[in-house]
């Protein structure tokens, strides 16, 4: 797959592009500052503007190796638009994902490498993650919060990388999806995540530039969910 624009130029949410692929109510462009989702995490929301108007992005597919943004009137456009992502929406979905890398980092220390089964981040300020923890108590799983703050708190540099296919799948670690594995780019490399001093991991999602953009974070609930998943639920303090 091509590198997503938004993952080398994070701080890009809006531009000029061009129409290469339209139909009524939805539109490819030559480049695009919208993330498409995946990994758990929602798609970006925001806007495209023209010369006569300008409609809401409600979703992002993906057909024949392309991305189509969804639009919310059946327009059909041509030519030049601008491409306005949500920047709220963005920075709440960024902050979740990180604070799900380190969730994702301490169970993975603390629990003989246990791997996630699931993701999904949400729009109201939670997100749950599905690990697979047999015959492990709740309590020590949740005891893990003041840790997560902690993390927090230290203000840990996030930063990516690419790494060889190879590297990445060698048992290196990098990859903690239980069934699925981030696909690689064209160049045959994963993009992998690190929050420094704390995780390396292979992930396509967004990310804060340190763990202290984040709100501290509370475990909300742990579910059992078969005899192995556990379903962590967490949420941003003050988030509505």
């Amino acid at each position: 797959m091509t590198r997503y624009f938004c993952q080398d130029h994070p701080d890009v949410l809006s531009l000029e592009a061009e129409v290469v692929a339209a139909r009524p109510g939805a539109v490819v462009l030559d480049r695009s500052p919208f993330h498409p989702g995946g990994g758990g995490q929602l798609a970006d929301r925001g806007r495209l503007a023209w010369a006569h108007g300008e409609t809401a992005v409600t979703g992002i597919a993906g057909e024949n190796g392309q991305t189509w943004l969804l639009l919310a009137e059946p327009v059909e456009l041509a030519g030049a638009v601008e491409a306005r992502v949500d920047a709220a929406f963005r920075a709440a979905q960024t902050e979740l994902h990180t604070d799900a890398h380190v969730l994702n980092a301490l169970v993975y220390q603390h629990f003989d490498g246990a791997l996630i089964t699931g993701a999904q981040l949400k729009d109201d300020g939670t997100a749950r993650v599905d690990f697979d923890l047999p015959n492990v108590d709740a309590d020590a799983v949740r005891a893990l919060e003041a840790e997560i703050n902690a993390v927090i708190r230290r203000d840990l540099p996030v930063r990516t990388v690419h790494v060889p296919v190879g590297e990445a799948a060698n048992g290196a670690g990098l990859v903690r999806c239980r069934s699925v594995a981030p696909p690689p780019s064209d160049d045959g490399t994963v993009r992998v995540v690190e929050i420094v001093g704390l995780d390396r991991q292979a992930c396509g999602g967004t990310h804060l530039a340190s763990t202290g953009g984040s709100r501290p974070v509370r475990i909300l609930k742990i579910d059992n969910k078969g005899r192995h998943n556990r379903r962590v639920r967490f949420g941003l303090v003050g988030a509505r």
